[in-house]
């Protein structure tokens, strides 16, 4: 994930991300109520380069059923109602993939979309997924999106008994999820709103999965059985990292948000 050269996370990667999870020292609470804590770290001092972690306590969602909603690409595309478009474009090992994502983003801005390598790792009774930006020559940057870059970004699920568990997100959020320069509200809208409803969004999907499986090709889960994939295996030649800096600068600092704009006509 460093460096020039594409690699799949090993052991470690993923023992260090379990740790920055974990680790609340350095970090700056920005929202907690109910059940779900914000926080944020910024980086490198006068610039946009933020980190959130968001954790939130689901109940009546068990660690396994978590797992399979993060995973399963045609149930995403049943309750995100952020998603333009998702796939999966190929294999790399058992527990690693590459995809597209797009997204719609809060207006004025302009809609996301983003080239990821992705990969997974049960550990005991928790689950980790993490991903990060690549390149991918049949998958060049469109015109009607900003191509984002994420440096590194995941979840960790915790169970917390047989009907419980614990879900984290932790991400880079500026430059690496919205490439380019941002306003100040992005920001705090992403710490104090975002985050937490796509929190909560992602737990009551959890609770209506397991009904939707039933009826969807419920055996099918190549997340567990890397036997039933049909994806195509791709070689890391053909991958490269992706960097902020190769791509198109996007100037949206002197943006506001949609109805302060219709508040002020």
């Amino acid at each position: 994930m460093s460096g020039h050269t594409v690699t799949i996370p090993d052991d470690q990667a993923f023992a260090s991300f379990k740790a920055e999870c974990l680790c609340e020292e350095g970090w700056n609470m920005t929202y907690n109520k109910g059940v779900v804590t914000v926080w944020a770290q910024s980086l490198e001092e006068g610039k946009s380069i933020h980190k959130i972690k968001c954790r939130m306590l689901c109940k009546d969602v068990s660690a396994e059923t978590m797992y399979d909603v993060l995973h399963d690409i045609e149930y995403r595309k049943k309750w995100d109602t952020n998603v333009i478009e998702t796939f999966d474009i190929g294999k790399l090992t058992v527990n690693a993939d590459v995809g597209y994502y797009s997204w719609k983003c809060p207006k004025p801005l302009r809609n996301r979309d983003v080239i990821t390598l992705r990969s997974w790792l049960p550990i005991g009774k928790d689950y980790i997924i993490m991903n990060y930006s690549i390149k991918h020559a049949k998958y060049p940057p469109k015109k009607d999106m900003v191509r984002a870059v994420s440096i590194q970004t995941g979840y960790m699920i915790q169970s917390q008994g047989p009907n419980n568990c614990t879900l984290t997100h932790d991400a880079l959020l500026t430059p690496t999820l919205f490439t380019g320069s941002l306003p100040k509200w992005v920001v705090n809208k992403s710490s104090h709103f975002l985050a937490p409803c796509a929190m909560k969004k992602i737990c009551k999907a959890c609770v209506k999965y397991p009904e939707w499986k039933q009826r969807h090709n419920p055996a099918f889960k190549p997340w567990l059985y890397p036997e039933q994939t049909t994806l195509p295996s791709i070689p890391l030649s053909e991958l490269s990292i992706q960097r902020a800096e190769s791509l198109e600068n996007i100037d949206e600092s002197s943006l506001a948000e949609a109805h302060e704009r219709e508040d002020s006509d």
